[in-house]
């Protein structure tokens, strides 16, 4: 096998985040969306992310756990204050869709953003030590990257965006991985120590998005004891794909 050159890199990475946007897809088949369909995306959306959070963390602890603590700190503090600055602007307007939905679909692209900037550094640190590994990264968060754009377009759809917007932006969100991904591959040395606390960054805004947004509205429309089984079941089948990868 090759050693690994950075026109590979960056296609690699660009594959990634194309896959972003196949997520989408399933949503081709919506038309009208009630209430209660809403917040069974919000629980499935919420699902998803939970586990893709777990997955940042855990890789994060591989690195270095004490950073991956300082990352998780700082996402919070990120994401709470540009929530503090975008509530005092009312003319938030994204993908057609404005208002407080509007708002809430910037503050998930911009999560899923500090995600896909954590997994491009991933990809080029993974080169960085092998053509093998590379690759291997590169399939597995490829595969991620599919329930996460649907995670994406759960939350854009329902609020009005067409399906080919919400791939749009659900690529749009992942690109930081083609752009970050070759200059981690180049100073693999330079990057490496920071990858701890990007992925910790991107978990922790997570997690907030999650309990303080996605969740509450999920409950609004379904029972509590419906959204707890959602969003478990999602969690197992992205938990169960991460296995798999793994494995």
């Amino acid at each position: 096998m090759s050693d690994p050159t950075t026109l590979l890199v960056f296609l690699a990475a660009t594959v990634t985040a194309v896959a972003t946007g196949l997520g989408a897809l399933p949503l081709v088949a919506m038309r009208n969306v009630t209430p209660r369909a809403l917040a069974y995306g919000n629980a499935l959306a919420a699902g998803l992310m939970l586990a893709a959070t777990f997955s940042l963390i855990s890789e994060g602890f591989e690195f270095s756990g004490f950073r991956t603590l300082i990352g998780l700190v700082l996402g919070l503090i990120g994401i709470w204050l540009a929530k503090r600055v975008l509530d005092t602007r009312t003319d938030v307007s994204i993908a057609n869709v404005q208002g407080a939905d509007g708002l809430k679909i910037l503050l998930i692209m911009g999560v899923m953003t500090m995600h896909s900037a954590a997994e491009g550094v991933g990809v080029g640190v993974a080169y960085g030590s092998g053509r093998e590994l590379g690759d291997f990264i590169t399939i597995a968060i490829a595969l991620h990257n599919v329930p996460e754009g649907l995670a994406i377009a759960l939350i854009m759809v329902p609020r009005g965006a067409s399906v080919g917007k919400a791939a749009r932006w659900a690529i749009l969100s992942s690109m930081p991985q083609p752009l970050l991904a070759v200059p981690a591959f180049l100073f693999v040395l330079s990057f490496a120590p920071f990858l701890p606390v990007g992925l910790g960054l991107a978990a922790g805004a997570m997690l907030w998005m999650i309990f303080s947004e996605l969740l509450p509205d999920a409950r609004e429309g379904v029972e509590h004891a419906t959204t707890g089984v959602i969003v478990t079941l999602s969690f197992t089948v992205m938990m169960g794909l991460t296995l798999v990868l793994g494995g």
